[in-house]
C-alpha cells in the first residue's frame, strides 16, 4: 500500500494532478499505520 501510494504521489506531481497527490499522501499514511500498530493483539490465547 506503501509503494502504491508513492507510485501516485509521483504521478500526480509529474502530471499536476491535485487529487493523485492527495490520494498518495492517504495511502502512504494508512500504509504506515497498517504496519506499525498490530491488529488483533500480538498475544496468542490459550485455552
Amino acid at each position: 500500500m506503501i509503494v502504491l501510494g508513492l507510485i501516485l504521489l509521483l504521478l500526480g506531481i509529474f502530471l499536476t494532478q491535485n487529487l493523485l497527490v492527495t490520494i498518495g499522501i492517504v495511502l502512504i499514511i494508512v500504509g504506515l499505520v497498517l504496519n506499525l500498530v498490530p491488529i488483533g493483539g500480538t498475544r496468542r490465547r490459550v485455552f
